[in-house]
């Protein structure tokens, strides 16, 4: 397995983040090891956050959202996905599979020893992030939901999901930047844009970014589907606390919000919210609300 790393430098006066990097090594698949990067904020004895990012940004993603929760007594643990952010990218679209993912996530979640987890899952976050409550229930606490799903292949993706998918696979040159400002309602910043690029210094850095879409099951045998099944049905008798907080501008997941708070019975009892005026990538849109919402959910099932 060929590993890149994204100098640091790249990474040096990022707007709005100055958090200490951290970092653990997880096993890869060719017996060697790969380097994650994590952010880990606010008390050490508080109950953690777990912020999951997705497709293709990092834990710059939720900048605006960690202060928040760590002046509210919240510990923020921030993982990058393997092939984004400061962490190592396995060079070839071949080392990557939703279940390598899970692998990595799970050996990132297993050395911290990271307990009473509330998950916050955003797209491949939720991906990712659901089957690992679903399948270590004793880990986790809590869950919200955003813009974000569980498929299984057994129903037909929307056509919005299809063009984004043709596109990763197809295009000349794949615009990280250019993809979160797409993704977002709101204007953001040339600098912002810059730091969603300082980690793919390249286009050959990019192999994780290019097939994450190609990896999302879409038929009933994809090799991901059994477990993703599994793992609704342990959250169809989930007993914890279940919130979905999805926005009302992101055509990729809209409406799957319904699925959760229909399968799930827990999740009746919850104050699930829509947040207005955000798309795909809420957490740039409308991060500060969003993180109210996290802390009065917490609040409110304490």
């Amino acid at each position: 397995m060929d590993i890149l790393r994204t100098p640091d430098e790249r990474f040096e006066n990022l707007p709005d983040y100055s958090f200490e990097p951290h970092y653990i090594n997880v096993p890869a698949s060719d017996g060697g090891e790969l380097r994650v990067h994590f952010v880990d904020e606010g008390p050490a004895q508080a109950a953690p956050i777990l912020l999951m990012h997705g497709e293709p940004s990092w834990s710059f993603l939720y900048r605006n959202m960690i202060p928040i929760l760590v002046t509210a007594g919240h510990r923020c643990v921030v993982p990058d996905l393997v092939g984004f952010g400061r962490l190592d990218k396995p060079a070839s679209v071949d080392d990557y599979s939703y279940q390598r993912h899970m692998d990595w996530m799970r050996a990132f979640m297993e050395q911290l020893d990271l307990r009473q987890i509330t998950l916050f899952g955003q797209d491949w976050g939720g991906l990712l992030g659901l089957r690992l409550a679903a399948e270590h229930r004793d880990r986790f606490a809590s869950i919200v939901a955003a813009n974000t799903g569980l498929p299984t292949g057994d129903q037909q993706m929307n056509e919005a999901f299809f063009r984004w998918r043709e596109f990763s696979q197809t295009a000349s040159k794949f615009s990280i930047g250019r993809v979160i400002d797409c993704g977002s309602v709101s204007e953001l910043a040339p600098e912002v844009l810059v730091a969603y690029e300082a980690t793919f210094p390249d286009e050959s850095y990019k192999a994780g970014a290019r097939i994450f879409p190609a990896l999302v099951p879409i038929t009933p045998d994809d090799s991901a589907s059994a477990a993703n099944r599994q793992a609704w049905e342990s959250l169809r008798h989930w007993d914890k606390h279940f919130l979905t907080a999805f926005s009302d501008g992101d055509p990729i997941t809209a409406r799957a919000d319904l699925l959760f708070k229909h399968a799930i019975p827990v999740a009746k009892d919850q104050p699930h919210t829509t947040i207005e005026g955000a798309g795909h990538f809420l957490q740039e849109d409308k991060g500060e609300e969003l993180a109210k919402v996290v802390v009065d959910f917490l609040a409110y099932n304490s």
